[in-house]
């Protein structure tokens, strides 16, 4: 018989309880023992709903980041937290974030607050990891604690347990030697913790541990891939039976190495990878288990039962007990329950699944694999006959959008003057100083924006007293920025609940869920917006609130829009068309935007893309088309405009040195990034590239409640300085404001702009 696994579950909760609880135990409103309660009782609730699964994963669950976990279980924890003492969970969040709850004493030295460790996406995700460090002298030394207490907890529960860890060789790979020395070199060191650790799960009796390695999935040197098999060949001493589990795209020509490392079997991504599944047949040993992954677990739409299973059954009788079937990677990636959704449009809902709903496809399969196609025949009816309402839907297609994308041509995404020429009528319109000042757009969302938004959408407050309300909200961001000496100031966003859902939820085609969170680091949640049919815009989106805000002030305003590549790649985008022809829909629409506010006497306006790099395919060699037609989408957006309208566009959390050529290609006048983390580490690429045009490197670490120095800004700013001309740096945070607290922004917008002014007394 075939068995039946899953990868991984979402941690946040159905109702983000996680979420909640972390933040309450980082303002000191809580106690260290009722965040582990919550916890635990996640898991229990978790582990219930994948009761009819013949192994549930056990170690999936993270206060944070299954990456930084696994750091902590090696013992590999930076230098900095080293000598703490106390919980822990506290040190732990110290590296996440840079410290941990109020109520929790600081370790003398540190002012309350360490550099948190450097974050970015999970290979082509917009889930952020804490980056492992590593040096010459990194040692390892296990410590298992976590991992055997989720253990004993799932065992008392029944729960048929299969602990999941990050691969060694994935963790080496996603990691940074923060010297000049060789990653590889440590791998010795590191088999040894995980070889002690499988040894240590095999006393409790584990009998099957998922190892999880997507790094497969990419093109690896002859090194890497001696990695795996010097890794495996010493693991497979350990007496446990390891399923190495890859994800997220196709293993080409990694199929021969996965297929004869030695262990008990191996998963693939069989929505991502379904070419990989054949050659993989006829290299995999005859006593290898083969898990496929057949259900999409990085998107929302039902399955076509039907026809998975009219692949996936000759495969059963070939393989018999040797298939077991799963999602394609962990359900993190999905929201937990569609089932909640009691406001969501029926129709639409009657074409998706989220995570609970997924494994019942899965468990649909499996009993169609067992007993036949019989003894699931109803449904399958209802399967094929909401797949078969969605094609038809006139929802779905509009022809006179399908003919806008078909005009597009190359005059669409051509400024009128070279970037010299614009540069220098912008110059002597804005009228800026060297070094000119500004943030990436939100400001803190408090808790009266997040009420009067509430009670708007309740119906409790009518439209022109929530207008009133974020008119207000709106004023005092002016005239803290006036306050502070911002040069180039923005409205702050109090009017928008998300960067994608905000215009999602303006435009037609979109579809939106009340629960339909995701992860997409620590306690930050986001809910994608359901892109199910082709885009328009119907009216202005963000126009009457810009012109507001530059009302108020003399100083230039900032018109903040989400890019097109970014709406598409944080966006539960649909599957019945390529996503490309997607993307130009979206930036048709976001042009119309942009030309709307300049007609309105917007003259700086920021066009984010955030997630230009996410969505590169995860093989080098295929990374050409995405950046075409990604590059193409941005450039129509942006380019109609004159050129005294200064375009800047932002991009946080992505490693984008080996596409700076396409990111001048896009021809921004002024891009933003983030590099505080990584210690200016992202401007190497300016080292070997003339990048032509200005930029904002990142000075100011958002995602962290510490404060930086005037002292320390400065400093960043003349390692900038080594790289780009200063005449063509700003000075700007890594990110958008709304998620800190005003006590926290002010005094670090404070010291950012008294950097500029020291920079210019010194220029």
């Amino acid at each position: 018989m075939i068995i039946v696994h899953n990868l991984g579950f979402p941690r946040i909760g159905a109702k983000r309880e996680l979420k909640f609880a972390q933040e309450s135990y980082w303002k000191g409103e809580s106690s260290r023992d009722a965040l582990k309660a919550t916890g635990a009782a996640l898991r229990q609730r978790h582990w219930n709903h994948q009761a009819g699964l013949d192994l549930v994963p056990v170690g999936d669950f993270s206060f944070y980041d299954q990456v930084l976990d696994m750091s902590f279980t090696l013992g590999n924890l930076p230098q900095r937290v080293h000598g703490f003492h106390g919980d822990p969970l506290d040190n732990y969040f110290r590296v996440a974030r840079g410290r941990s709850a109020q109520s929790v004493v600081e370790h003398a030295g540190c002012c309350g607050g360490v550099a948190a460790g450097e974050m970015t996406k999970w290979f082509d995700t917009n889930y952020h990891y804490i980056v492992p460090e590593f040096h010459a002298g990194t040692g390892f030394t296990l410590d298992a604690s976590r991992l055997l207490e989720q253990l004993a907890e799932a065992r008392a529960q029944g729960v048929k347990a299969k602990p999941v860890l990050v691969g060694p060789v994935t963790y080496l790979a996603i990691g940074k030697a923060k010297d000049d020395s060789d990653k590889l070199a440590l791998l010795p060191s590191l088999l040894s913790a995980y070889s002690q650790l499988l040894d240590t799960l095999a006393q409790q009796g584990v009998e099957w541990v998922q190892i999880d390695e997507p790094i497969l999935v990419t093109e690896l040197d002859q090194d890497w891939q001696h990695a795996f098999n010097l890794a495996y060949h010493q693991l497979k001493a350990c007496r446990v039976k390891i399923l190495v589990a890859t994800y997220f795209g196709q293993l080409q020509e990694n199929l021969y190495l996965l297929a004869n490392l030695p262990v008990a079997g191996v998963h693939i991504d069989a929505i991502n990878g379904h070419d990989d599944i054949r050659p993989l047949l006829n290299l995999l040993p005859d006593h290898k288990v083969l898990s496929l992954g057949v259900i999409n677990g990085r998107n929302i739409w039902k399955t076509d039962l039907a026809k998975v299973l009219d692949w996936l059954e000759p495969l059963a009788e070939r393989l018999g007990e040797r298939l077991w079937i799963a999602p394609s990677c962990s359900l993190l990636h999905v929201p937990v329950d569609l089932d909640s959704e009691q406001k969501l449009d029926a129709e639409i809902k009657s074409w998706l699944a989220f995570a609970l709903q997924k494994l019942d496809e899965l468990q649909v399969l499996a009993k169609a694999l067992r007993h036949g196609r019989d003894a699931v025949k109803a449904e399958l009816a209802d399967n094929a006959a909401a797949l078969a309402a969605r094609r038809a839907s006139p929802r779905v297609n509009n022809p006179a959008v399908q003919q806008a994308v078909a005009a597009i041509d190359t005059r669409l995404g051509e400024r009128k003057s070279v970037y010299a020429q614009r540069a220098a009528e912008q110059a002597a319109l804005l009228k800026l100083p060297a070094y000119p000042t500004t943030t990436i757009g939100s400001f803190p969302q408090t808790a009266d924006i997040r009420h009067a938004r509430s009670a708007f959408k309740a119906g409790a407050l009518d439209a022109a007293a929530y207008k009133a309300a974020m008119q207000a909200e709106i004023a005092r961001s002016v005239r803290e920025q006036e306050a502070l000496g911002l040069d180039v100031l923005v409205h702050g966003e109090a009017e928008r609940n998300d960067m994608v859902e905000y215009f999602g939820e303006q435009l037609d085609g979109y579809a939106f869920s009340q629960f339909g969170w995701v992860q997409s680091y620590g306690s930050r949640c986001v809910k994608p917006p359901i892109l199910f049919g082709d885009i328009s815009r119907p009216k202005a989106m963000t126009v009457e609130w810009i012109s507001y805000a530059q009302s108020l002030t003399s100083k230039p305003m900032k018109g903040m829009l989400t890019g097109p590549v970014t709406i598409l790649n944080w966006s539960f985008v649909r599957d019945d068309q390529p996503r490309a022809v997607s993307c130009k829909q979206l930036a048709l629409a976001i042009r119309a935007e942009v030309l709307d506010l300049e007609r309105a006497g917007v003259r700086v306006i920021q066009i984010d893309e955030a997630a230009l790099r996410e969505g590169l395919p995860l093989r080098q060699s295929q990374w050409q088309e995405y950046l075409d037609w990604a590059v193409e989408s941005f450039r129509i957006t942006a380019n109609g405009v004159g050129d005294q309208t200064q375009i800047h566009t932002h991009m946080c959390y992505s490693e984008f040195n080996d596409i700076i050529a396409s990111i001048a290609d896009m021809d921004a006048d002024v891009i933003t990034i983030e590099t505080s983390r990584s210690d200016m580490e992202l401007l190497d690429a300016f080292d070997n590239f003339n990048y032509p045009n200005e930029i904002g490197p990142g000075v100011y670490d958002i995602h962290s409640p510490n404060i930086p120095s005037e002292e320390h800004i400065v400093q960043l700013m003349k390692k900038a300085a080594e790289r780009v001309p200063a005449g063509r740096l700003w000075v700007n945070p890594d990110c958008g404001l709304k998620t800190r607290q005003w006590a926290e922004v002010l005094p670090a917008l404070t010291n950012m702009v008294a950097a500029a002014k020291t920079l210019r007394a010194a220029a």
